[in-house]
């Protein structure tokens, strides 16, 4: 194990603002192993998968409903 890497790190993370630190923790923590929304978007989109919805009938209008 290399010491004094660590120390040095350590003294650096200790010196960042709040902003640096949060930035930092993004990156660190950041967990890619699922999809992001705009990938889902895009596999929904790419897959047909809502084709069927094409056929259906327009049965809801703007005025259906109240106001969010």
């Amino acid at each position: 194990m290399n010491i004094k890497l660590v120390n040095s790190l350590v003294q650096v993370i200790i010196s960042l603002s709040p902003e640096e630190r949060l930035a930092l923790e993004k990156q660190l923590f950041f967990n890619d192993s699922e999809p992001s929304t705009q990938e889902l978007m895009q596999l929904a989109q790419n897959s047909n998968s809502f084709d069927f919805l094409h056929n259906e009938p327009d049965i809801y209008t703007l005025n259906d409903g109240k106001a969010v």
